[in-house]
């Protein structure tokens, strides 16, 4: 369902760019392909449920309502997403759910450290990254050895 908000907001978003002035002028300005690839997207849009329906356009009209610096940043990152293996969008996708999963504290605690790490010079974020390749080598019975190790430090 993703596929098909974002594939909507793309199209009528590039669309958009060759300032055409209605709906049906940026249709008609697409290839016969995208055209095809628009109209078994709106009977499939057309098949769900209402509320499924409305949650889509909402996301539209806030994508719209987005300044095109923001947009920009969004497509960028979605053409990145796309170029990821099947594994790597699968691992991606997990992640988010189990960030989805945390306490609201958990989460802030979370995107704090990611800040602190986005801010980090170069070769602390390399150190860090080396710190973490090396963590997840470890088993389950070292990681909790190491997480007491640390826990002692902290009372020193």
């Amino acid at each position: 369902m993703r596929a098909l908000v974002v594939t909507f907001a793309i199209a009528l978003g590039s669309a958009s760019m060759a300032q055409p002035t209605s709906a049906e002028e940026r249709f008609q300005s697409l290839p016969e392909e995208q055209k095809q690839a628009l109209r078994e997207k709106l009977r499939a849009f057309k098949s769900l449920p209402k509320e499924e329906q409305e949650r889509i356009r909402q996301n539209l009209d806030r994508w719209r309502r987005l300044p095109p610096e923001d947009r920009a940043r969004i497509r960028e990152n979605l053409r990145h997403f796309r170029q990821l293996s099947d594994a790597e969008r699968a691992e991606l996708r997990q992640r988010f759910q189990d960030f989805k999963r945390l306490s609201p504290d958990e989460r802030h605690e979370l995107r704090r450290r990611m800040r602190a790490f986005l801010r980090a010079n170069p070769d602390k974020r390399d150190q860090m990254m080396e710190n973490l390749r090396r963590w997840r080598k470890l088993s389950p019975e070292q990681r909790e050895l190491m997480r007491e190790r640390m826990q002692e430090r902290r009372r020193r």
